[in-house]
């Protein structure tokens, strides 16, 4: 772990609270995000070690927003960039910024002054985002799978940060800026506009069928004719949803559906 803080006090605290967590086999602290960089790019054997493997030299960042030269939120936004990023959890009284550090990727947030029990809290969700994302060790004869690169979406709940694996996302409603994920337990609303998941997901399977909808293509189960048009439908039984296709849109869905390697679809009449 890397804790990152300019002031002593803080710095001590947080890197003691993450030491007393039996999963934290050794804490790192930074006194500013330029330390902070020179950690992560790797200045010891250890981190030299991991690099060389592909790996970050720190599995999460803990981190303060309010710093002198870059800021927490500007840290971010250069781990994002890289291959292998560590996990962000932002430590800091100023609890405005929580929408920007989700948007930046944030994995939790604890506003100060930390508690044990809620940087443990923190560290159980590094640790599940870990398991999600983790790459399956290679099996005997030397043949690596590849990596799980489902993306997994932190949506914040009454305070709670919940896991949405992409995966498990049926389709996206655009509701002006934001987006509402929608899953066979619920929906989840995410301040990402429709345009912008469309782009990012695109390889993931999810293609635009309405200015207001994009869909799981592997999760459609039929795709419908109507007298105002086309619709799709993912699920099935009571837990079916039916969807408008745009007229723009029919082509290009009809060409990828053909195109589809599954089974057990088809027109309705």
């Amino acid at each position: 772990m890397l804790a990152v803080d300019d002031e002593a006090h803080g710095l001590d605290e947080l890197t003691y609270l993450l030491g007393q967590n039996p999963q934290v086999r050794r804490v790192i602290g930074a006194y500013d995000a330029a330390e902070a960089l020179r950690v992560i790019r790797g200045s010891d054997p250890e981190t030299k070690q991991r690099l060389d493997r592909g790996l970050c030299p720190v599995d999460a960042v803990f981190a303060d927003i309010s710093m002198p030269g870059l800021s927490g939120l500007e840290l971010a936004q250069v781990i994002n960039a890289f291959r292998d990023k560590p996990q962000l959890v932002f430590v800091t009284g100023l609890s405005e910024e929580a929408v920007t550090a989700f948007e930046l990727g944030a994995l939790d947030y604890i506003v100060k002054p930390p508690q044990q029990a809620r940087v443990d809290m923190a560290i159980d969700r590094v640790a599940k985002f870990r398991l999600l994302t983790a790459v399956p060790p290679a099996p005997v004869g030397g043949v690596v799978e590849q990596q799980n690169d489902d993306e997994v979406i932190p949506v914040e709940l009454a305070g709670t940060t919940k896991l949405v694996p992409r995966s498990t996302v049926r389709y996206v409603e655009a509701q002006g800026d934001y987006a509402r994920l929608h899953t066979a337990e619920g929906s989840h609303l995410v301040r990402i506009p429709l345009a912008q998941l469309e782009e990012r997901w695109a390889e993931a399977g999810f293609i635009r069928i309405h200015r207001s909808f994009l869909v799981s293509l592997p999760l459609v189960t039929e795709l419908r004719m109507g007298s105002s048009g086309y619709t799709v439908v993912v699920g099935a039984g009571t837990d079916e949803k039916e969807l408008p296709v745009s007229r723009r849109h029919t082509r290009e869905l009809k060409d990828r559906l053909v195109r589809q390697p599954k089974h057990g679809w088809g027109a309705g009449t």
